[in-house]
C-alpha cells in the first residue's frame, strides 16, 4: 500500500475508513476550541476615530505609527495599564476608514478600559505626529471622536466560531493521520488486490456477522437469511464451484481456509452451510481439526452442543465435530469444512482433506505475503484453492476480483524447407 501513489479518490477512501478517527480528532479540535473560549472569553471594544490632513498621501505608514512603541509607551503612562507594551499591541486595531480618516479600535478587561485605552491611543497618536519632529515630518492629525461606549463581545458566537475553527483543524489532524496510517497498511482491502496477489479469483462477498459465544452461532445456525444480492453471489459461487447438484447420495467436501489472525472471516464457512441448507441441498457443517483451536473455539462448542427440541434450523442442516480420524462423517450431500490454519506457518496438511478447497479472507485482514503462504503450504499437500471468499467487503471497494481470462496461445506453423522441387536455370 506505501508504493502506491496518493491521489484524491484514493485519499479520500483512506479518510473514510479510518472514519472514526477523524471523528474523535474533529471532537477533541471543538473541545480545545470551546475551551479556549471559555478560559478567554471575548473582551469588550471601543473605538475612536482620528482625522489626517487632505493631502495625506501614505495612509499605510501612519497606521504603523498609531502601534509604535512611542505611541504604546505614552499610552501605558495616561491609561495606567500594568500590562507591557506587546500585550496592549495585541489588544489594538488600527485601520484606515478612508483616505484620511484612522479607526482605533482597542480592547479591555472592561468596559471602560477599552473606552480609556482607544482614546488614550488617538490622543497619544495626535501629539505624536503633530510634534515637529515626528516621522515622517509633521502631520497635523485630529481626533475625530472619542470612544464612548464599548461593545460587549458575543460569548455564543466566539464559541461558534473557535469550535468551529477547532473541530476543522482536528479533522484536518485526523484525516492526516488516517492517510498516513493508511499508507504503512499493507493489508489487502480492495478484490482486485486480494485476487491479484495469488492469482486466484474472488467468487463471492458478503456480509458477515460476528458471533461472539456460543449463543451468537447457535442464533446464526437458525435466523441466517442473506439479502437477494447476496444470496444471488452465493448461489454463483456454488454454481462456480460444480455444488448447486449436489445431492444425497455421495459425499462432496469443500473446506473454506481462513487465517487465525483473521477472526473476521470465521462466520464464512457457516453462512455458507447454511444457504446451501436452504437450498435443499443436505449439508454438514464440519468443525475439524484446527491448526488454531483457539480461533474457532466458540463455534466448535455451539456445533458440539446438542440443537434444542423447537430448533429452527434449516432441516437439510447438520453440525459436526470431528475431533480424530475415527470420528463419525457426514456421509452423504455437501460437507462445508471450516479450517483455521495459522497466519505465519500455515501446514494445510494438519486439517482435514476435502473435495474442494476455497480461501476465505475479510477486506482487510491479510497480506499479500500471508495469502501467498497459505496458497502455497496448499500446493504443497497436492490441494487446488479453487476460489477466494471475502467477508465484509469495503463499501468504497467498486473492483470485482474476476481475474481476466488470458486468450489460448496460438500454434503457428513454421515454414518449411522444400525438397524434392525441380528447378530449371535458363540461360
Amino acid at each position: 500500500m506505501s508504493e502506491q501513489p496518493l491521489d484524491l479518490r484514493g485519499s479520500l477512501r483512506m479518510v473514510r475508513r479510518h472514519k472514526i478517527l477523524v471523528l474523535v480528532c474533529a471532537a477533541l479540535g471543538l473541545l480545545a476550541g470551546v475551551c479556549y473560549t471559555v478560559l478567554r472569553p471575548p473582551m469588550p471594544v471601543s473605538n475612536a476615530l482620528v482625522v489626517l490632513p487632505p493631502t495625506t498621501h501614505n495612509v499605510a505608514t501612519q497606521i504603523v505609527i498609531a502601534t509604535s512603541d512611542p505611541v504604546l509607551a505614552d499610552v501605558l503612562h495616561r491609561a495606567d495599564l500594568s500590562i507591557s507594551a506587546e500585550t496592549l499591541r495585541g489588544r489594538v486595531q488600527v485601520k484606515g476608514l478612508t483616505s484620511n480618516v484612522l479607526s482605533i479600535d482597542a480592547q479591555g478587561t472592561t468596559a471602560a478600559q477599552a473606552e480609556s485605552t482607544a482614546n488614550a491611543i488617538a490622543e497619544s497618536y495626535v501629539a505624536y505626529v503633530s510634534s515637529p519632529g515626528g516621522p515622517g515630518g509633521q502631520v497635523k492629525a485630529r481626533v475625530l471622536e472619542l470612544a464612548t461606549n464599548a461593545a460587549e463581545g458575543s460569548l455564543p458566537l466566539r464559541l461558534l466560531v473557535t469550535g468551529g475553527l477547532g473541530a476543522l483543524l482536528g479533522a484536518l489532524v485526523g484525516a492526516v493521520i488516517a492517510i498516513a496510517i493508511s499508507r504503512k497498511d499493507r493489508r489487502l482491502r480492495e478484490r482486485d488486490q486480494i485476487a491479484g496477489s495469488i492469482g486466484i479469483p474472488v467468487l463471492a462477498s458478503i456480509p458477515v456477522a460476528h458471533p461472539s459465544d456460543t449463543a451468537g452461532w447457535t442464533k446464526l445456525f437458525e435466523e441466517y437469511r442473506p439479502g437477494a444480492v447476496h444470496a444471488w453471489s452465493l448461489r454463483r459461487a456454488l454454481h462456480h464451484l460444480g455444488l448447486t447438484n449436489v445431492k444425497g447420495e455421495n459425499l462432496t467436501s469443500l473446506a473454506i481456509l481462513t487465517l487465525s489472525s483473521d477472526r473476521g472471516a470465521l462466520a464464512l464457512g457457516p453462512q455458507l452451510a447454511v444457504y446451501s441448507a436452504s437450498l435443499g441441498i443436505p449439508t454438514s457443517l464440519v468443525i475439524g481439526t484446527q491448526q488454531d483451536a483457539s480461533a474457532a473455539a466458540t463455534l466448535r462448542a455451539a456445533c458440539a452442543a446438542a440443537p434444542a427440541a423447537a430448533t429452527r434450523r434449516p432441516s437439510q442442516l447438520r453440525v459436526n465435530v470431528i475431533d480424530h480420524e475415527g470420528a463419525d462423517q457426514p456421509h452423504a450431500g455437501l460437507a462445508v469444512v471450516v479450517s483455521v490454519v495459522d497466519a505465519r506457518t500455515p501446514r494445510v496438511a494438519e486439517t482435514l482433506r476435502t473435495t474442494i478447497a476455497v480461501l476465505g479472507v475479510s477486506a482487510g485482514g491479510a497480506t499479500a505475503e500471508e495469502l501467498a503462504r497459505v496458497a502455497a503450504s496448499a500446493a504443497d499437500d497436492g490441494r487446488q484453492i479453487a476460489g477466494i471468499l471475502i467477508a465484509d467487503p469495503d463499501t468504497t471497494d467498486h473492483t470485482t476480483g474476476r481475474l481476466p481470462q488470458l486468450p489460448p496461445p496460438v500454434h503457428r506453423r513454421l515454414p518449411t524447407r522444400a525438397t524434392d522441387a525441380a528447378t530449371e536455370t535458363r540461360r
